[in-house]
């Protein structure tokens, strides 16, 4: 007979923290200075204000990046401690009606009215605050918040994600480099909408074909707004 401790089932869900932030910050690397080149090379410019652009735009945009991630992340984790505050007072002041409370979550999910007091009796005397928080909050620890880790992936991802367009606008005949830049961004978010798909086990090609078709509108409103303004000002 198997052992039923030895099944065990790969979860995904505890890697959406860190995930998300990487998956958003090397996103808006890619396209935010991609768009960024393709703009300011269709209003005319040379290669050296292109490249300025660029770089400037990926040192601000990383900022941001980490700045909003972290005030993000970390307005959710002051929620989550004082949820987890005023449950403890009431589990102090109000022991009875935070029971009554629990017993009417589990009979409302489904259980008997004597299977439900036993349950909120044995979880209350186990975790009492643990129970409240996962089942009358939603509030789990399988991804807690954590502001500074996710303001350093978010940085570093926009950053690796934003290279990719500037090393092909500084490396691509003037000539022809909104079309190479276009390409490589292309090839890169389909690269990463993979990538993610593949880590948080969701479809790839909807994933890539998701994120390829916001890039390629992105590309296309900067390019011609660059190129209104740039005629406009010759």
């Amino acid at each position: 007979m198997s052992n039923p401790s030895a099944h065990i089932e790969p979860h995904l869900s505890g890697r959406t923290g860190w995930l998300r932030a990487a998956v958003m910050g090397a996103n808006d690397g890619i396209l935010s200075t991609a768009s960024l080149i393709v703009g300011v090379a269709g209003g005319g410019a040379d290669r050296v204000t292109i490249l300025l652009a660029g770089i400037a735009g990926m040192v601000a945009g990383a900022m941001s990046m980490a700045a909003g991630e972290y005030v993000s992340v970390s307005s959710q984790a002051d929620t989550e401690s004082a949820d987890m505050a005023r449950e403890l007072h009431e589990l102090e002041h109000n022991p009875k009606g935070e029971l009554a409370e629990l017993e009417a979550i589990y009979r409302e999910r489904g259980l008997s009215e004597g299977l439900a007091a036993d349950v909120a009796r044995e979880l209350t005397e186990k975790d009492a605050l643990g129970a409240h928080l996962r089942d009358e909050i939603g509030i789990t620890d399988l991804s807690p918040p954590a502001p500074v880790q996710a303001a350093l992936v978010s940085a570093l991802t926009f950053a690796l994600g934003a290279a990719a367009p500037l090393v092909v606008a500084g490396l691509a005949p003037i000539g022809g480099l909104i079309w190479w830049v276009g390409i490589a961004t292309v090839l890169a978010l389909v690269g990463l909408g993979a990538l993610g798909a593949q880590a948080g086990g969701a479809p790839k090609i909807k994933a890539a074909a998701r994120v390829v078709i916001w890039g390629l509108i992105a590309m296309a409103a900067t390019w011609a707004i660059g190129r209104l303004v740039g005629m406009s000002l010759i």
